[in-house]
């Protein structure tokens, strides 16, 4: 058995950050396939007493440690790693910043946004939809000005600020109804740099579940 068990799905941009962080670390991992579509396991009693209560993944399990929400999960394994890590407290609390802000205004847009506009059956009423894209592209515009002035969200070095950030944003554009790269041009050139990180590979590559069933 690995050292890490990781329950995530292919679709989930929260469960690729914690996916990728295990990748980059190159750390001896392998993941439990969540079947959120099908039989949408994380609603079962069982799971919620056994797994997450919260009904929710990623969810890490390290020996007896059990770990949800991708940000908690981010910080362990750069803490236990020492990868990715802010190097000073001034750049801790500049992580802890942008991850607030990546979980609540961009990804956390960027989720349900894609959710409805491409897996929900009807898919989501318009209005809502266009809601929610008036809220990413003006938070996707801010991130956009941070990284004209820096390589990283951080700074001169990649952190786990970045491997949350770019959760969702590796997706086709065909699902997310935008080209993200081509619409932000600092975020393209940031998200090329992500993947030349050692260990980088796609949600889909990494992570069981795709295709979904008729598409």
């Amino acid at each position: 058995m690995a050292q890490y068990q990781l329950h995530c799905f292919a679709q989930s941009g929260n469960a690729y950050r914690a996916a990728l962080m295990l990748n980059l670390m190159r750390a001896d991992w392998e993941p439990v396939f969540v079947d959120f579509f099908g039989k949408a396991v994380q609603r079962t009693p069982q799971w919620r007493s056994e797994v997450n209560e919260m009904g929710e993944a990623p969810v890490l399990v390290d020996g007896e440690r059990t770990l949800s929400q991708s940000g908690v999960i981010l910080t362990y394994l750069s803490e236990k790693s020492g990868q990715y890590k802010p190097k000073t407290e001034d750049d801790r609390l500049e992580v802890l910043r942008w991850l607030l802000f990546d979980n609540q205004k961009v990804n956390g847009y960027l989720g349900p946004y894609r959710f409805l506009r491409w897996i929900a059956k009807p898919a989501g009423d318009p209005k809502v939809l266009e809601f929610l894209k008036g809220r990413i592209d003006n938070n996707l515009a801010i991130v956009e000005k941070r990284l004209a002035k820096t390589p990283w969200l951080v700074g001169d070095y990649p952190t786990i600020a970045d491997i949350s950030m770019c959760g969702y944003m590796y997706y086709p554009v065909d699902e997310m109804g935008f080209d993200i790269p081509a619409t932000y041009p600092n975020i393209g050139k940031w998200l090329e740099r992500i993947k030349a990180l050692p260990g980088w590979k796609h949600p889909y590559d990494l992570m069981p579940g795709h295709p979904l069933p008729g598409r």
